[in-house]
């Protein structure tokens, strides 16, 4: 696939073009994604496991990949997989795997370190190496890009300049909520430009969100989608579906399908997060899979049509 940057736009309406009343309404295709990490690489547990030491657990990641691999196959399902540069680097056969089995390769950085812990230059000397080693193995330009525990936030949106300035054509690292990890409240909840003050530009993709009672909710996956009941997930994804009539981002990790793995020494909210209902997650993805129609994230964002773009200028957002 060219590089060219995909385009999102809207209808003065707000709402993307191209979706008909008339339409059947079921096949919208929403983005299925994937952040390809292990258990003992999440921010949580930051903390308490060294990077350092990472080399010395042992790797579940491949094992629980091609589990999700396996899995949308049976349901004919294509997804984008935000690879970890570690990972990548110590796991070559599985990015290719994953790329000849018609998913997208995408970045998710290379130490999983939060950007608001990173230099300027240390972000931008890690995303490179990160991206290099993706390219190399799977001989195409990686197009998107996703940071750790969706890190961009207020104080460091000079990230995007970063990302542009690697050609990256999307980025899905700012959420529209409060978190006390990340997230920009007042962001648009549906995918849209960004642009620089020196005129550059990238398609954001926001994981999707829900509206109730005025508070803008996640509903787009991870912890969420283990902690909601099953029906709230369903109910608020079909709602962007058939009322917004807009496609959805959802993502997971492969450590989430893996409830027998090595439990970590944590704080009792970080635990949470982590292990509940990590044996009902596989169950409820395959529900999710058999319910919408999914595709790569690449794939939603270029066969939507073009009109009026809505643009976000970076000092206005910051």
């Amino acid at each position: 696939m060219a590089s060219k940057q995909p385009e999102y736009v809207y209808a003065a309406s707000g709402r993307p073009t191209g979706l008909h009343e008339t339409a059947d309404r079921s096949a919208i295709v929403n983005a299925m994604t994937v952040d390809v990490e292990d258990y003992f690489q999440v921010a949580a547990f930051a903390c308490r496991v060294a990077r350092s030491s990472w080399d010395q657990f042992t790797l579940r990641v491949e094992r629980n990949t091609m589990r999700l691999l396996d899995l949308f196959a049976r349901h004919d399902v294509r997804a984008t997989f935000f690879v970890l540069g570690w990972i990548a680097e110590r796991c070559p056969a599985l990015v290719r795997e994953i790329a000849s089995r018609g998913h997208e390769i995408a970045c998710h950085g290379y130490s999983h370190e939060l950007i608001y812990r990173q230099t300027r230059r240390a972000f931008h000397d890690e995303t490179v190496r990160a991206k290099a080693f993706l390219e190399d193995q799977i001989q195409q330009p990686v197009l998107g890009y996703r940071a750790a525990s969706f890190s961009i936030v207020r104080r460091t949106l000079w990230a995007i300049e970063t990302l542009i300035e690697l050609r990256f054509a999307y980025d899905s690292s700012i959420v529209p909520v409060r978190h006390d990890r990340y997230g920009i409240p007042g962001c648009p909840r549906w995918p849209y430009r960004l642009d620089t003050a020196d005129g550059g530009s990238i398609i954001e993709f926001p994981p999707a969100t829900t509206s109730l009672l005025g508070c803008c909710m996640p509903v787009g996956g991870g912890g969420y989608f283990r902690l909601y009941p099953y029906w709230f997930t369903r109910l608020a994804l079909t709602q962007i579906n058939l009322v917004g009539e807009r496609p959805f981002m959802f993502y997971l990790h492969p450590w989430e399908i893996d409830p027998d793995q090595p439990r970590m020494a944590a704080g009792v909210v970080s635990s949470f997060r982590h292990y509940t209902n990590l044996r009902r997650c596989e169950e409820r993805l395959c529900r999710l899979l058999t319910t919408f129609r999914f595709a790569p994230a690449r794939d939603v964002l270029e066969t939507l049509p073009i009109e009026h773009a809505w643009t976000a200028d970076l000092a206005r957002v910051a």
